[in-house]
């Protein structure tokens, strides 16, 4: 019989030296059969390398790695990771939109051997519902992948990791085999979906299977882990039972001290007296069907609301990324069609934008770091040839040790970076150019609660300077910890809004719960 409390992974003693930076030292780590252990630490804590010796991408200079009580060959084989059952979702799934459900289900499958042939094919369908069944997962295996939500997609890949944990006779449910280790698969979900990802995970540890799920979200890790183990700087800090910590305690573990912007109802920055900077009037598109705004110098403004309420396009139509098909705005003396706003002409009149899918859309994950941070300013003054050489390497040096980018190294390749390092580089190439609004959509998604405080800190800096902010958000913590006032839409338009002392995440959530009552009443009387 096997025992279920011996570990599925044991890493023992794990160093890791990039150049003259030691990235790991001395990391031990154990997850227990069937447990879900959260593995947590600030960006440049180590995880990330972590989890690349695991995938077989470094190798560690000092260590040994042992699963389900066998010790592995260094660097970790694909032939090893499939033999004891290892298998990974990545933040970005590495999902192939052009293909089926059951096809990306398949995929490996496909890759290694004769593909699913005619014959094989109502096999393979209900062996995929009867996966998605046994985990509670609503997905039609013959929908292209493009047409699912993202929720369903991350649903899918973890569906896909976990048909491969099970025994070699074909069993697709994990059989209580192996390891899945989850790199953030919230980190680009709306907070109202996580709670179904989480009864995902619980499901599929419920089966045996050990979880190692990292993540930067607190509260999920607090929610869904038996244990948790931290890094800082390289080294690990603790390994506990969740039972035992509170948020407090994982924040001083994280961070090696205690965070007071954490709580939610910090002192909101200031809002200016003069006149607007920002002047929008009934702006329409997308799902957004009337929205007047008016943002001062030096104001935070926050719009939340539901799914489907409107609230996630406001800042991709103030900023032109979304067409809009109605509507004016005005930036300062500067009065704009809000049918022919581009990005360019929202640049160009000193619209800065952090989109929430940074490694999309705002980006250039195939430059370096240098080249990303200096894009804006210097081809503002200097023409395209001005983004080479040393000149490059200075200007965004500045700029990187400034924002504190770890590391501050001009030269790298941008998508080397942590998430939260990641950010802030794209937070000084818009800050750098003195933009007069700022747009912002999930500014702390999928980043750690030290990164979060230093974007809190650049958000105040640029209200400081005058900037008009507007942040779209379903992160009540957040809202609550940087807006002057919070909007809340439903069905495309203002339906409340809370200012002042009442922006606190108490306050904002009652505003939530008040709506969700009225739509509720209004359906019941509608039937």
């Amino acid at each position: 019989m096997t025992d279920p409390a011996r570990p599925v992974l044991r890493m023992r003693g794990v160093a890791k030296t990039f150049g003259l930076t030691r990235v790991l030292q001395d990391v031990d780590l154990t997850v227990r059969r069937g447990e879900v252990h959260g593995l947590l630490g600030q960006n440049g804590s180590g995880k990330s390398t972590l989890i690349k010796i695991l995938a077989g991408f470094h190798t560690p200079d000092e260590g040994s790695i042992e699963l389900d009580g066998a010790s592995v060959d260094l660097p970790l084989s694909a032939v090893d990771r499939r033999k004891h059952r290892l298998r990974f979702v990545h933040q970005d799934l590495a999902l192939l939109p052009s293909l089926t459900v059951l096809e990306n289900l398949l995929a490996d499958d496909v890759a290694t051997g004769p593909g699913i042939r005619p014959r094989r094919r109502r096999a393979e369908l209900a062996r995929a519902t009867a996966q998605f069944d046994r985990f509670g997962i609503s997905l039609r295996p013959d929908t292209l992948v493009r047409d699912i939500s993202r929720l369903d997609r991350a649903k899918l890949a973890i569906a896909r990791a976990v048909s491969h944990l099970g025994d070699d006779d074909g069993d697709v449910a994990g059989a209580g085999r192996g390891l899945l280790v989850l790199d953030e698969p919230t980190a680009f979900l709306p907070h109202s979906e996580v709670a179904e990802l989480i009864a995902l995970m619980r499901a599929v540890a419920a089966q045996g299977t050990g979880v190692l799920f990292v993540s930067h979200d607190l509260d999920e890790v607090l929610t869904v882990t038996d244990r948790v183990s931290v890094l800082r700087d390289g080294q690990l800090v603790g390994s506990e039972d969740t039972a035992s910590l509170a948020r407090g305690d994982l924040v001083r573990l994280i961070v090696g001290r205690p965070v007071s912007v954490l709580s939610a109802g910090s002192a909101p920055v200031p809002a200016s007296q003069e006149r607007p900077r920002l002047q929008v009037s009934a702006l329409r598109g997308g799902a957004v069907q009337h929205l007047d705004l008016s943002v001062h110098p030096g104001e935070v403004v926050g719009v939340t609301g539901v799914i489907g309420s409107g609230f996630d396009e406001v800042t991709q139509l103030l900023f032109g990324a979304l067409r809009a098909s109605g509507g004016s705005v005005a930036i300062d003396d500067l009065a704009l069609e809000a049918r022919r706003l581009s990005p360019a002409t929202a640049i160009k009149a000193g619209v800065a934008y952090l989109p929430s899918d940074r490694a999309v859309q705002g980006s250039a994950p195939s430059l370096t770091v240098g080249e990303n941070v200096a894009l804006l300013s210097l081809r503002k003054g200097g023409g395209p040839f001005a983004l080479t050489g040393r000149r490059l390497e200075r200007h965004a040096g500045k700029l990187l040790r400034d924002l504190d980018v770890r590391p501050p190294e001009p030269t790298l390749a941008y998508a080397s970076l942590s998430g939260g390092n990641q950010q802030k580089a794209m937070m000084a190439k818009w800050l750098v150019t003195g933009p007069k609004v700022l747009l912002l959509s999930e500014p702390t998604q999928g980043v750690d609660v030290g990164a979060r405080e230093q974007i809190f800190t650049l958000i105040a800096e640029a209200a400081r300077q005058g900037c008009a902010v507007v942040c779209s958000s379903s992160d009540l913590d957040q809202l609550a910890q940087i807006c002057n006032r919070v909007l809340l839409m439903r069905r495309g338009v203002i339906s409340d809004e809370v200012h002042g002392e009442a922006v606190t995440k108490a306050g904002l959530t009652e505003m939530l719960f008040a709506d969700a009552v009225v739509r509720s009443r209004r359906a019941t009387s509608d039937a």
